[in-house]
């Protein structure tokens, strides 16, 4: 569980996500490999979730099935269940209190070792029926089954609905009628190219290009259908037939195939079966079969590639466009249940796994390891699909736990008036607001309530007119802020706030991540950004052309870009590879959060490889005096210059050696080195154009093999405090103190 600690969590009592659980003895339930899923749950956590997800690794004989036992402490009776796949999901919820839990092949009698878990008042109940008993509910529904039955005809509208409605339904009436015309045919021939690896530049317009127009022409099908549905006007029929007619006739195996282009094949197959269903009985059955016939041939792809190997995500579950594609896979099968008869084994694969774990990118406290702009990306998805998929199943995603802090991540990260996503690929972009509002406002709580109302604005017409009505946000009265300061542990982020609630607020985000620079994630261990009132100061460098770019290989993706340390004129982490970029990674090793100051201390040696014997970053955030101190100890072999790096919007103001300041829109930090490093300016890689960056570091005055030291103070504001540091007693009980203006902190 997150979030909130009142004292220093040591590593042994956090347990990152990837690394080897602490209690359990090394058995073949948990792999070694850090690409392979990990057993879960473990080392006495507290499960949010009940009942709870159960995942091991698959035992090297490759049983066709396994015998799970879980035993209540006090009990001598256990449940026991029989699976032919590596996880289990109860369909009910256990009863309070502390369990264990093993797992052997069905054949043979090798346990795995026992975990120990909890469930408590503090576990939410969320529960999933069996497969028969989902298929037989949704069979059970008449179409629309996506839709909620408060989406009815406009002329059913009462003056309530009109007054909050009728403007969307009028803006995404009018965006059909434009894109009529403003939208080009499809066509296989406007995309040539041939996609091989690697990848080229041409390639990747190409691939963007292809998503770009299938999801132009998906949402003019589907808004299309929909005021059709609402309006009754035959020109929004004829133009979802159109749209339809289109994609049913792209070619299978051209460029939107699954194996040439998995995102453009998967939206054509689902907006395909959304349209049949929110059509019904508008569709002669010449065409009906047509277009069955397009998502029964591209699903079957998109089943073949996750299907295989048993289930290959399983076993191996960072895949970001797998995984995404399991969800599309999810709503896709059970819309077309009834009309498809391969829709019962999309099903059956697909519905309880995704049920079972929705995200590889966090553990189960939420949180999102590739990024707030990727995460924002995936809120956008979840809504899409989620929203259909609750009401024709009646399992309601968004009471899932992992949900909750989910958005409670984005709330830390991205709070209103954020103007710069936080870590990873597409960081510089701006938060599209509409997204995370759309999905808080699917949420009954005080939290999401507070974060609607924070991020204002308006939510997409065609997603908003799909949405039950009055959305579920507007049953919560009351609205509450998030705390001041969070810690995710799983993905290894921090969030420190002057206080979250004032949109004048200083934001420190910290990141040491057991994720390391894996997929979207970049080589950014212990780096920090800094943000007041939304303004940037102290930011990540580059912007995101386009994934394994050759801009992103050299400059964007490595820690010379990022606020944090380097050696040697630029020598950062080692982010190439593929299994070694999870293991080259971070951890936070400590945390707290107090009323006047916060706290965080990572670890990223393992992230700089054998380059390195010690690389740890201190930072504390002095409420009190809305400053930053930042303490790193380093080491090494052989001889290193180490740089303390930063970034920023604008050109640095170098005041002298030791003082430098950043100033922009009317905030401000001066940056103060408090040890022996000089401020040197850097020079990076073209910034995107229209966008101005500087760089620079503070830098040792030379080579050392020894512990290293940086201390530096961000002074917020450039209040221009009194700073010292002081010597407490002397010899190995000596102790430093760092006082700035009326607030000190002892040196650990």
């Amino acid at each position: 569980m997150k979030h909130h600690s009142h004292r220093i969590v040591r590593a042994a009592a956090i347990a990152a996500l990837l690394g080897a659980s602490l209690t359990a003895r090394a058995d073949w339930a948990q792999s070694a490999d850090p690409l392979v899923i990990q057993a879960a749950p473990r080392d006495y956590q507290i499960q949010p979730q009940n009942p709870p997800g159960f995942t091991w690794a698959r035992h090297p004989a490759g049983p066709a099935q396994y015998e799970i036992e879980i035993l209540a402490q006090g009990s001598a009776t256990p449940i026991r269940a029989i699976v032919d796949r590596n996880w289990f999901l109860p369909t009910k919820a256990l009863a309070q209190g502390n369990y264990t839990w093993r797992v052997r092949p069905a054949t043979s009698n090798d346990w795995s070792a026992q975990r120990p878990f909890s469930i408590t008042a503090r576990s939410t109940v969320f529960e999933v029926p069996d497969n028969a008993t989902l298929r037989a509910r949704i069979l059970a529904k008449p179409r629309p089954r996506s839709l909620p039955h408060t989406v009815t005809p406009f002329s059913t509208w009462n003056t309530a609905k009109k007054t909050d409605l009728e403007a969307y339904s009028s803006r995404l009436a009018n965006e059909v009628k434009l894109q009529i015309t403003a939208l080009p045919l499809l066509s296989d021939n406007r995309w040539p190219l041939v996609i091989t690896s690697p990848l080229t530049a041409a390639m990747a317009a190409q691939q963007t290009d292809i998503r770009q127009r299938i999801n132009e022409a998906s949402r003019q099908l589907e808004a299309a259908a929909l005021v059709y549905r609402i309006k009754g006007d035959k020109m929004f029929l004829d133009e979802a037939l159109r749209k339809g007619d289109q994609l049913a006739a792209l070619n299978l195996k051209g460029p939107t195939s699954y194996v040439n282009q998995d995102q453009a094949t998967r939206q054509i197959a689902l907006s395909l079966i959304k349209a049949v269903d929110i059509l019904a009985g508008n569709l002669d059955a010449t065409r009906k079969a047509r277009w069955l016939s397009t998502v029964t041939l591209r699903s079957n792809e998109i089943y073949a590639n996750l299907a295989g190997d048993n289930g290959r995500l399983d076993q191996y579950p960072f895949d970001s466009h797998a995984n995404t594609s399991l969800v599309f896979m999810v709503l896709i099968s059970s819309l077309s249940l009834g009309d498809i008869p391969d829709a019962q084994k999309w099903f059956d694969f697909s519905f309880r796994a995704y049920a079972n774990s929705p995200s590889p990118w966090s553990g189960p406290e939420g949180g999102y390891a590739n990024g707030t702009a990727y995460a924002e990306y995936t809120a956008g998805y979840l809504v899409a699909l989620w929203d259909p998929l609750s009401q024709a199943t009646g399992v309601n995603f968004y009471a899932k736990p992992w949900t909750l802090g989910f958005l409670d991540f984005a709330t830390q990260f991205t709070p209103p008036g954020s103007n710069k996503h936080s870590f990873g690929d597409g960081s510089e972009q701006k938060p599209d607001t509409r997204v995370f509002r759309a999905f808080a406002s699917r949420l009954v709580s005080p939290r999401a309530a507070w974060y609607v109302k924070g991020l204002g604005g308006l939510e997409d017409s065609l997603s908003l007119l799909q949405a039950p009505y009055p959305l579920p946000v507007a049953h919560t009265s009351f609205l509450s802020p998030p705390s001041n300061s969070a810690y995710y542990p799983s993905i290894g982020w921090a969030a420190m706030h002057s206080d979250i609630g004032s949109s004048g607020r200083t934001s420190v985000y910290f990141k040491s991540s057991p994720y390391g620079s894996f997929n979207h994630s970049h080589g950014d261990q212990n780096a920090f950004l800094l943000s007041v009132a939304g303004q940037p100061l102290l930011t990540k460098a580059g912007w995101y052309d386009w994934y394994g770019s050759p801009y992103w290989k050299d400059w964007y993706h490595q820690s010379k870009s990022q606020n944090t340390i380097t050696f040697d004129n630029g020598v950062g982490q080692l982010v190439d590879g593929y299994r070694e970029t999870l293991q080259r990674n971070g951890r936070i090793t400590g945390f707290a959060a107090q009323p006047t100051y916060d706290f965080a201390e990572g670890d990223a040696q393992l992230a700089y490889g054998p380059q390195l014997t010690q690389a740890k970053r201190q930072l504390w955030y002095l409420r009190n005096q809305n400053a930053v101190v930042i303490r790193d100890k380093l080491s090494s072999a052989v001889a290193r210059k180490y740089e303390f790096n930063m970034h920023a919007p604008i050109a640095f103001v170098v005041e002298d050696a030791k003082n430098v300041k950043v100033a922009i829109n009317g905030q401000s930090v001066c940056v103060r080195s408090l040890g022996g490093a000089a401020w040197e300016k850097r020079i990076g890689a073209a910034p995107k154009p229209g966008t101005v960056e500087d760089h620079g570091a503070f830098v040792q005055a030379g080579a050392a093999t020894v512990l290293t030291e940086f201390l530096v103070v961000l002074d917020v504001g450039c209040k221009r405090p009194a700073m010292s540091v002081t010597t407490n007693g002397s010899g190995a009980s000596a102790t430093r103190t760092v006082t700035v203006g009326a607030q000190s902190i002892t040196l650990n």
